[in-house]
């Protein structure tokens, strides 16, 4: 395909299985990156699914949303490999009947960005991938058959090579994506202040509470959390725990809470961002973890959320968060370690008048830092400049 002239407005496709307003870090990062292409005058066609939640989605002026059914699993999320082929089996087909984009913007899983090379390739049609994270390290983490570990590595290597131009969330994703011997613009990640700051209303409950919100999946070791809870409600028999989301490890944690803590953990199905930040800013801490192994260099996006609130943040594990939470004077960053964490959340359940306090200057410094570097309209805005010279770029 021949670049496009330098000033043309791009019609640009984004192919992804979730978009707003379907509550998820995909789903804020690529509405975010919609948004900012649709203000700088150009023309966006977004290739989706249809949500599980009766919630309506009104697109910026400029941009197309065309939403398919897909399968999905018993929680209402498109997670898994029949899931996946649900929505990039059809893909194909949407996007060679597709009027003819400039560039094309695909979202992971590695087999969705296979499509995205393949058709268009055929269709003289840059890629660009956005990698949130490397999902073949992710399985390794998981502790998936070295068989699917290999196979998926061998795709993504060809996916990233392929592509034009690769967005990433971190310094962590470019380094597995050199590993994979692809090149890669660190764009960023972040969060919507319009929706996630400190002076909203918040969920008020009888027992004080901190609050994990998003994926708990075998990355993350989420489950330190309800072993810790235990050991919490010796010294605060009052506390609460409360996950909002969904994840592979939910099950086994249900079963955790019921005989560690029992009536002491609640669990929520996803909910609307706007719905999120009423429980963030209402909780003593918000947590968030990772764990070692191959997928440390993770980046779990949640700490945005609740910083921009100005709610503390208590993060167990490796990875570059550690460095945020010092960087930005979020909260406590601490081993994933069950009686570490228990003693972490301990102090920021006894810290009732303190920094999670509503009017507390913490909060607002916490809120403030966070505007000013993790907003998700700044990295929308460098992810804009890739895809333009992408798009314009000569073969």
């Amino acid at each position: 395909m021949e670049g496009a002239r330098v000033g043309r407005s791009l019609h640009v496709v984004v192919a992804t299985r979730i978009f707003a307003p379907e509550p998820a870090a995909a789903s804020l990062r690529l509405g975010a990156l919609v948004r900012e292409l649709a203000a700088a005058g150009h023309r966006v066609t977004v290739l989706t699914t249809t949500t599980p939640d009766d919630v309506t989605y009104v697109p910026p002026a400029g941009v197309r949303v065309l939403r398919r059914p897909v399968l999905r699993d018993r929680d209402g999320y498109v997670r898994g490999y029949v899931q996946y082929l649900s929505f990039d089996v059809p893909l194909a087909l949407r996007l060679l009947l597709t009027r003819r984009p400039d560039v094309v913007v695909v979202e992971p899983p590695p087999t969705t960005g296979l499509v995205c090379a393949v058709v268009s390739r055929l269709r003289r049609v840059p890629v660009v991938y956005y990698a949130a994270d490397v999902w073949s390290d992710a399985v390794v983490t998981a502790g998936m058959p070295g068989l699917v570990a290999t196979v998926l590595r061998g795709l993504e290597r060809v996916v990233l090579r392929s592509a034009r131009a690769v967005l990433a969330t971190s310094a962590g994703v470019v380094e597995r994506v050199r590993a994979l011997g692809a090149e890669a613009t660190v764009v960023g990640n972040g969060v919507d202040t319009t929706v996630f700051h400190p002076d909203g209303p918040a969920v008020e409950r009888e027992r004080p509470y901190v609050v994990y919100t998003g994926t708990a999946s075998e990355v993350h070791g989420a489950d330190v959390f309800t072993r810790a809870m235990g050991r919490v409600l010796t010294e605060r028999p009052d506390a609460s725990l409360v996950f909002i989301g969904q994840g592979s490890d939910l099950a086994a944690m249900r079963r955790q809470a019921e005989e560690l803590a029992p009536g002491a953990v609640t669990f929520l199905p996803r909910m609307p961002p706007e719905e999120v930040a009423r429980w963030i800013r209402g909780a003593r801490a918000s947590l968030a973890s990772v764990l070692a192994g191959a997928y440390a260099f993770a980046f779990p996006s949640k700490l945005y959320a609740a910083a921009a609130c100005g709610t503390p943040v208590l993060f167990a594990g490796v990875g570059p968060a550690r460095e945020l939470v010092a960087e930005g004077r979020l909260g406590q960053a601490v081993e994933h370690d069950v009686e570490a964490v228990a003693a972490a959340m301990v102090a920021a359940l006894d810290d009732a008048g303190g920094d999670s306090a509503p009017a507390s200057p913490e909060r607002h410094r916490r809120a403030a830092w966070a505007a000013a570097h993790v907003s998700a309209a700044a990295a929308a805005r460098r992810a804009v400049d890739v895809v333009e010279r992408a798009a314009r770029r000569p073969r």
